[in-house]
């Protein structure tokens, strides 16, 4: 956003501001400061307990960090084994993975059945929120227009401060429930109104599971095998929830430490997740991944994917981050289960198709990763493949445009934000406030007149 000012008062205003705004990087040293909440070995501070997931990537021998193969965990289930029983069972699994993460058990047919109903019943949109809170003022960004959306559901709740754990509950269900519907409705806005072509629009259809409903709603023909719902409901699976610690989690927690709604709460994360350190870390990837793709010339040779890789990390090329998105986690450090199960299905899919090669040089950047960086840096490094670097592809495939990725994460991560904000609300009791360090002098004030 540009202000209305003169060039003049844009200089005076911006006077000074990096220089008054940055901190000497020795201070965190000096002052033992958890920069990032992280300890110096990497481990992150213990800020809180959970028994919603347990993120698993390294052990502590005798006070030394130990690297393992990564572990998910959702209420106690190793997510693997969640996948693998219902690909077994030929079920989709989202929608029981959001009740286990709320309801902290497996369901019952019954009871599932009856979870489904619910989100099943509740995916419509307010009368007339489409029109006041989508059409007549669309985003570049579908983040900004989920989180904005998120928010205005406030409005439509007749009781939107209420604090019990059943208010709790119904405002998740319905939230989760609307989220791919205005996801789908945002896109379209945005199609139309930034993008010049034709928008449509489609009725929820209620027999549908939520991987489902989001095909069913980002096709023209509304057409889709099975399949590709079967990947999608994984990736939503896998995306579901990561621990209480994540970026957006914390955020939701953070927030309703404060005391403040449900709304106001779950579009903070939102905006937590659009973040590229985050859930935007996915469109990174495709961003890299085509630019490797253009100036790899022979993607079979390991050599070639190399050079490109070390020019990426020495900034002199890319988008000059210094960055190999997608290699790399805060926790996991051998392996990142989702990674690992997210390349296995997305290869089923590629199979004689033109994804298949794509695949393959992602491949080859995740074998060579850890080489190069240790080369060019110096420092040896564990690094694994994260999820984010197959899902961009994964929704490639899947025909869903690049600009969706993150938004399908906030989708899917929906439900276990809904599950921490529960555990906060019941359990936290005090506001999450930590400290930080002032290193500012006293100064003496200096009257206008004296100050040039």
């Amino acid at each position: 956003m540009k202000l209305n000012v003169t060039e003049e008062a844009k200089k005076l205003l911006l006077d000074r501001i990096e220089q008054h705004n940055m901190i000497d990087p020795s201070y965190y040293s000096k002052y033992d400061v958890k920069r990032g909440l992280r300890n110096a070995d990497g481990t992150g501070v213990v800020a809180g307990i959970t028994n919603i997931c347990n993120v698993h990537g390294y052990v502590m021998n005798e006070g030394e960090k130990q690297n393992i193969e990564g572990e998910l965990y959702y209420r106690g289930y190793n997510v693997s084994d969640l996948v693998s029983a219902l690909d077994s069972e030929e079920r989709f699994g989202y929608e029981e993975v959001v009740y286990l993460l709320l309801m902290g058990s497996l369901p019952s047919k019954r009871a599932l059945k009856a979870f489904e109903g619910a989100i099943s019943n509740n995916r419509d949109l307010p009368d007339g929120f489409f029109e006041d809170m989508i059409l007549k003022a669309p985003s570049r960004n579908i983040m900004n227009k989920i989180s904005r959306s998120i928010l205005a559901l406030y409005s439509y709740d007749d009781f939107p401060e209420a604090k019990s754990a059943e208010d709790e509950l119904m405002t998740a269900v319905s939230i989760i429930a609307k989220l791919p519907v205005i996801m789908a409705s945002a896109y379209q806005a945005k199609r139309r109104f930034y993008d010049s072509q034709t928008m449509f629009m489609h009725q929820v259809r209620p027999e549908e599971s939520t991987a489902e409903t989001i095909l069913s709603l980002l096709r023209f023909d509304r057409k889709y095998s099975y399949e590709e719902a079967k990947l999608l409901d994984t990736m939503l699976m896998l995306h579901a929830e990561h621990g209480g610690g994540n970026n957006s989690a914390f955020a939701c927690r953070v927030l309703t430490s404060s005391g403040t709604d449900p709304y106001s709460a779950y579009a903070a994360a939102v905006g937590a997740l659009k973040g590229p350190l985050h859930g935007g870390a996915n469109q990174k990837i495709l961003e890299q991944h085509d630019y490797i793709k253009a100036n790899v010339r022979d993607w079979n040779d390991e050599e070639e994917v190399r050079e490109i890789l070390r020019k990426i990390l020495k900034k002199e090329a890319g988008d000059r981050s210094g960055k190999i998105y997608g290699m790399g986690h805060a926790v996991y450090t051998l392996s990142d289960p989702r990674a690992i199960i997210l390349k296995r299905e997305a290869k089923k899919l590629a199979a004689g198709t033109e994804y298949e090669a794509e695949l393959e040089l992602l491949e080859a950047v995740e074998r060579n990763a850890q080489q190069v960086f240790a080369e060019v840096t110096g420092k040896e490094k564990t690094l694994c493949a994260n999820v984010d670097m197959y899902s961009g592809m994964c929704y490639r495939m899947l025909g869903i445009p690049d600009e969706l990725c993150t938004p399908m994460f906030a989708v899917a991560r929906i439900a276990g934000w809904a599950a921490h904000r529960i555990e906060e609300r019941l359990t936290g009791g005090r506001i999450i406030r930590p400290a930080y360090k002032a290193v500012s002098k006293p100064r003496a004030y200096v009257t206008l007149a004296d100050r040039g």
